[in-house]
């Protein structure tokens, strides 16, 4: 083959590829993470942000190429998941924006959209760390795009494209020394390459086995028999649809859909909606969807659309049920926290947190998941705890993503930090400015050690790690390991001095058994007696305990 130029259709065909290779390779991904705990997400974000890509441009007449890849990358915004996932995100908008005005893309408009992608990409992250999914892509577009002359075509480049991208993959361990001590690749890097593998296969017209599919196609598995004759419903439905505006009901190019997102807001909960040239983006959670469809009919005709009584909802398409807050009266300042586990969720709420987003460690929510918990809350300021580093730049995107309030990340990033600056949370301070000042001071002075199993054999801070062991660690530094993991506990809170606090918070995770739990708090009592422990059943997973240091 050899094709000239690229067309919408085989830019669906591409994102498609690219997320069917990736879904079938996303374990190898999950598996290259550099710390030896279950952190297995980096594939599954990528997974999850580019099956949304290209989820979004189902259904969609395929004439425009510059239309298919804005809706593409709008789809990803909404479905970014993770660091991996908000960076993959970025360079598909980057080639969208590349691509703007353009039907049909030469080989060189493509180059260009591309460069773009790598422009877009660094811009997303405050400080671009070489070694990276970062440096992958840079270098490998521009070396592909150092190599176009008249005669090359689409596959030539993806081939050159993908050879150098698999050279700067094996360089990253050089250029991050945590790569290297790890043993292991760059993540991210490594899932582009699936993508890229799989976009080089649409090109050369290799097509998807019908029989494997991706993750965002495959079909939930739904239990009807919890909705009985006897239900009442309480929660509503999950209305989604695309519409598309139609001259022959209103004036398309004057229509002010500022109007119709005012009515949506008014009569639903966690409104997500957004135009695109004639198309009208809309996820609503009501009572009654019919309502709304016959509203919205009055200005176009549907292209898609999807109800769900959210009752019987995956708990992984919206926020668990058990952490859904509803609005009630309007108040100054809210709080919007991501933790897992039911005993740490509750811990939050007691504390006041008025929203909490099901997320961590091995499962990152998405950035429509947190526009959902902002429309949940009706303040004029939102102060939202990550609570782990993978999840900050999806949550920063998603406060760029909503004009409803004036949302305020807090340099949190783990639950210990969440938990010492909910508890002194003071909302009589003069200014947003002062509050968000003033918790991020107290984040910074929170200590918090973890203990979790290790997935896999390495050496880091000169501590011997072996698969299956437990390790105790802080800031990503290994500070023990044993078989016993009593005995990681113990040694983890010699390591970070807990005599010297005041008080040490210790939770204890999902699979550590009451009895055990209290041997370790006893233990920690007898040693430390000027410190007090409190003991707190997190329920959380991964983390087999957490001890929190103020």
């Amino acid at each position: 083959m050899s094709t000239l130029s690229l067309d919408s259709t085989l830019f669906a065909k591409m994102l498609d590829s690219g997320a069917y290779k990736l879904q079938s390779n996303k374990q190898i991904v999950n598996d290259l993470n550099v710390f030896p705990i279950p952190d297995g997400d980096t594939g599954d974000n990528m997974c999850m942000t580019i099956s949304s890509g290209s989820s979004a441009i189902k259904g969609e007449v395929l004439d425009d190429l510059s239309k298919t890849s804005k809706t593409a990358a709008n789809g990803m915004l909404l479905g970014a998941r993770g660091n991996s996932g908000v960076i993959l995100s970025r360079i598909f908008a980057g080639i969208a924006r590349g691509l703007s005005g353009i039907q049909t893309a030469k080989l060189k408009d493509f180059s260009y959209a591309m460069k773009c992608g790598v422009d877009e990409a660094y811009s997303s992250v405050s400080n671009p760390v070489e070694g990276t999914i970062l440096t992958v892509l840079k270098d490998s577009v521009q070396f592909a795009n150092s190599k176009i002359y008249d005669e090359t075509t689409f596959e030539v480049y993806f081939e050159n494209l993908l050879s150098e991208m698999e050279r700067a993959l094996e360089r990253t361990p050089d250029q991050l020394d945590v790569l290297k001590k790890a043993g292991v690749v760059d993540s991210g890097g490594a899932g582009l390459i699936y993508i890229t593998i799989g976009m080089k296969d649409a090109v050369n017209g290799v097509e998807i086995e019908q029989k494997e599919s991706t993750e965002a196609s495959q079909a939930k598995t739904i239990n009807i028999e919890s909705f009985t004759e006897d239900s009442v419903m309480e929660d509503g439905y999950c209305t989604e649809f695309l519409l598309r505006l139609t001259n022959s009901k209103v004036d398309v190019k004057n229509f002010d859909e500022k109007a119709l997102f005012n009515y949506l807001n008014k009569v639903g909960e966690s409104v997500v909606a957004f135009r695109d040239n004639s198309i009208i983006k809309v996820h609503i959670h009501t009572f009654e969807p019919g309502k709304i469809l016959d509203y919205c009919q009055q200005f176009g005709e549907f292209l898609t659309l999807k109800i769900e009584n959210m009752m019987l909802q995956h708990h992984e398409t919206v926020i668990a049920d058990n952490y859904r807050i509803k609005k009630t009266t309007h108040k100054k300042y809210g709080t919007i926290v991501v933790a897992s586990g039911d005993g740490i969720a509750a811990t939050f709420k007691d504390l006041g947190a008025d929203a909490i987003i099901e997320g961590g460690q091995t499962m990152n929510p998405s950035a429509n998941d947190f526009v959902e918990a902002f429309n949940k809350v009706d303040a004029d300021t939102l102060f939202v705890f990550p609570n782990n580093s993978n999840i900050v730049l999806t949550a920063k995107q998603a406060a760029q993503l909503y004009d409803k309030a004036d949302v305020r990340i807090i340099n949190s990033t783990t639950i210990g930090q969440c938990f010492v600056t909910m508890s002194v949370f003071d909302n009589s301070m003069e200014t947003a400015d002062k509050i968000e000042e003033s918790l991020n001071e107290i984040s910074a002075q929170v200590v918090t050690g973890m203990v979790s199993k290790a997935i896999r054999d390495t050496n880091s801070n000169g501590v011997e790690v072996k698969k299956d062991d437990y390790i105790g660690f802080s800031n990503d530094i290994i500070y023990c390991d044993d078989s016993n993991r009593k005995r990681v506990a113990l040694d983890l809170a010699d390591h970070l001095n807990v005599g010297n606090y005041d008080v040490a918070l210790v939770m204890r995770g999902v699979d550590v058994s009451e009895e055990e739990a209290f041997w370790v708090s006893d233990e920690l009592k007898r040693k430390y007696r000027s410190t007090e422990i409190i003991s707190i059943d997190g329920k959380q997973p991964v983390y087999d305990y957490i001890i929190v240091l103020e």
